[in-house]
């Protein structure tokens, strides 16, 4: 709802007769509904990471993609991390296959997962992804492996039909699920907490 509609819904019930009390609590509790859910819509939907670019590349044992991101992790998630809060990133990938028919058949779907944190002692800040550790002096250098995904294979090659035109699809989101509780229910609310990017899709041909 436009501000404007919410300044007019709430100068009426102020100018509701003093009588009409439940009234004017039940329009006040709706206001404050109504702005908090406009407040969550504005912090859900903020786009804080760009796909800069992404390109599915083919060779003879698989599919391989190759993505670059542009974002940065502002001064909130930097003093989290210090405090001791590791934050979780999530690249997800997936490959569909147009119907006109129907819902489009979604062949393919692959995710990985970056756990991002830091160490006072060493003053460094240590990167994981499944097994793979990689330690980095400084926040740029995190951010310079996160944004850049090279040769990264998403698929067999028996895994997708041949001849056939394809979309492809990836984002790169921090993860708020994996936060501790009480940072989930403020993340809803900050746009600080927002880091994600929109859906970023292309075709290709198998």
């Amino acid at each position: 709802m436009p501000l404007r509609s919410l300044l007019i819904v709430g100068t009426f019930a102020l100018r509701l007769p003093r009588g009409a009390v439940h009234v004017r609590a039940a329009l006040a509790r709706f206001l404050k509904t109504l702005l908090l859910a406009v407040l969550l819509a504005t912090a859900a939907h903020a786009d804080t990471i760009t796909v800069q670019s992404a390109e599915v590349r083919i060779e003879e044992d698989g599919y391989y993609l190759n993505a670059d991101f542009d974002f940065t992790i502002n001064p909130t998630l930097e003093e989290a991390l210090h405090k001791g809060v590791p934050l979780y990133f999530l690249l997800e990938f997936e490959v569909t296959r147009p119907r006109w028919y129907w819902f489009d058949d979604k062949i393919v779907t692959y995710s990985t997962q970056y756990r991002v944190s830091y160490t006072p002692l060493t003053r460094q800040y240590r990167v994981s992804m499944g097994l793979l550790n990689q330690n980095f002096d400084s926040l740029e250098e995190v951010q310079r492996l996160l944004s850049r995904v090279t040769s990264r294979q998403v698929a067999r090659r028996d895994q997708l039909p041949r001849n056939t035109h394809l979309e492809a699809a990836v984002r790169l989101r921090l993860d708020v699920n994996q936060l501790p509780k009480p940072f989930q229910v403020y993340a809803l609310a900050s746009r600080e907490w927002s880091l994600q990017s929109d859906w970023y899709r292309w075709e290709f041909g198998t």
